[in-house]
């Protein structure tokens, strides 16, 4: 039997990563055809691709939107598309897979072109597409930090928002360790989104002196928009200097990778860093004090922006531009503008699971019912990805339904005055809520118009192609 070989990985590893395989699976098994899926989720690499598996394959399928080694590939036919194409296109990646028609990927050797070394696959991959998957390589490294820091230090508040202070009546000796560990995980998420955005453009090299830019980034308050630049700049010189590098004999390999390399790395984006740091932190404080202005002066307006947001993709890279600049706000004591950013993404999949529920046989199938029922345990845990497989069936109706009932839940979170000091979580972190209550009442008011709103539609063209029939 014909064997494929397929990767799957998303910028947070929860929900696109599975559901890709998931679809893949399903697709080669009504073609007859033999899969292997490899997960790259949150947890790490499951069911590993082996070397064996590679030598019996006819083809390769890589849905991702983060860096998951595909140079073991070179030599096969291998087709690199975002992780949303492995859930929607799955069939028709097979079928391609399994003409032969794919090209083989060329390894990075095989080029003449310092270009052509990290663009191997330009004419299939738009500069965009490259530039978005190095971010969410970044991001996706990064969040593991994010929420558990964030979720500790929110913690540590339940003991009062001073409890960390040795010099105030509140302090417990606990929660200031919580808030130790916490602020320390939190602090090196630029440094970790940095590196990992180095990494995933060009290695270990590009690694170690993304890594020090977000350290610099840090330090010289250039924050998350200094870790992009850096990151940026550090994977592409040491692209350079790889390329520079490759006429040295190869006993000088060792010397390259430990002392060359690193030394120019480090010491060209640290000095870049520390001249630029100031600059960009100019514009990075003026951002966030916008933001915040804004928050208070027009909380409807931002409401709107920010839901539209977090509703726009479902966890895709403007949701999580929305989320990353929560967690920055965070990182600052802001914890008001965190709590519409939540609102907006828990909401999606409550208007799925509402929907279901409420309109049931009327508008809905069994499995789509089924699958209702799941999103309210996804939705009570801030995944929004769980709206993904309605919003792929009518996407130019749904999005915009999705986009409204996450601004109403953000608007009325804004206007309530509603702090979430953790990142992540959904309604386990309620405890830590100061309006625990009213802020669940905001999500469900989104959610329930939206559900209703979907319910209708859902009727109406149900009807349609029955009077159509």
């Amino acid at each position: 039997m014909k064997k494929i070989l397929a990767v799957t990985g998303c910028p947070t590893g929860i929900a696109h990563t599975y559901m890709a395989e998931q679809a893949l699976k399903s697709a080669a098994e009504k073609a007859g055809i033999e899969i292997k899926v490899e997960t790259n989720g949150a947890s790490g690499v499951e069911n590993p691709i082996t070397e064996a598996d590679i030598a019996d394959a006819i083809g390769v399928i890589i849905a991702a939107d983060k860096d998951v080694n595909p140079d073991r590939f070179n030599g096969l036919p291998v087709i690199e598309v975002p992780v949303k194409d492995g859930i929607h296109k799955a069939s028709m990646l097979i079928e391609k897979i399994n003409s032969g028609a794919v090209a083989i990927r060329k390894s990075a050797k095989d080029n003449s072109h310092l270009s052509e070394i990290h663009n191997q696959h330009a004419s299939k991959e738009s500069i965009g597409r490259q530039i978005y998957k190095h971010l969410m390589s970044g991001v996706s490294n990064m969040l593991p930090f994010v929420v558990a820091g964030g979720v500790l230090i929110a913690l540590s508040f339940l003991w009062g928002i001073y409890s960390a202070d040795q010099n105030n009546p509140q302090y417990n000796e606990f929660a200031s360790l919580l808030m130790n560990i916490g602020s320390q995980a939190f602090g090196i998420m630029v440094p970790i989104f940095t590196g990992f955005l180095a990494y995933s453009i060009s290695g270990r090299p590009g690694m170690v002196a993304g890594f020090v830019g977000g350290l610099i980034a840090n330090i010289t308050g250039a924050g998350f928009l200094g870790g992009i630049i850096a990151g940026f700049a550090a994977g592409y010189l040491m692209l350079i200097v790889k390329r520079l590098l490759d006429g040295l004999p190869r006993a000088f390999e060792g010397l390259k990778s430990i002392f060359i390399m690193p030394l120019i790395g480090i010491f060209v984006i640290g000095a870049g860093m520390f001249l630029l740091g100031g600059p960009i932190a100019v514009v990075n404080n003026g951002m966030k004090e916008w933001l915040a202005s804004l928050q208070s002066a027009n909380p409807i307006l931002l409401g709107i922006v920010i839901g539209g947001m977090c509703s726009f993709d479902f966890g895709g890279p403007i949701n999580k531009a929305a989320y990353v600049t929560g967690t920055m706000l965070l990182g600052e004591g802001n914890y008001y503008f965190m709590a519409g950013v939540s609102a907006a993404c828990i909401v999606p999949p409550f208007v799925i699971a509402f929907s279901t529920t409420i309109f049931r046989g009327k508008a809905f199938t069994e499995e789509e019912r089924a699958a209702g029922l799941v999103n309210y345990i996804l939705g009570s845990t801030h995944i929004t990805e769980g709206a993904i497989p309605f919003a792929a069936k009518d996407p130019l109706h749904v999005i915009p339904i999705m986009m409204f009932s996450s601004a109403i839940a953000a608007v009325l979170t804004f206007i309530s005055h509603i702090q979430v000091p953790a990142p992540h979580g959904g309604f386990l972190v309620l405890p830590l809520v100061n309006k625990p209550l009213i802020w669940v009442g905001c999500i469900f008011i989104g959610a329930l118009i939206g559900a209703i709103l979907l319910g209708l539609l859902r009727m109406h063209e149900k009807g349609k192609s029955t009077v159509e029939k």
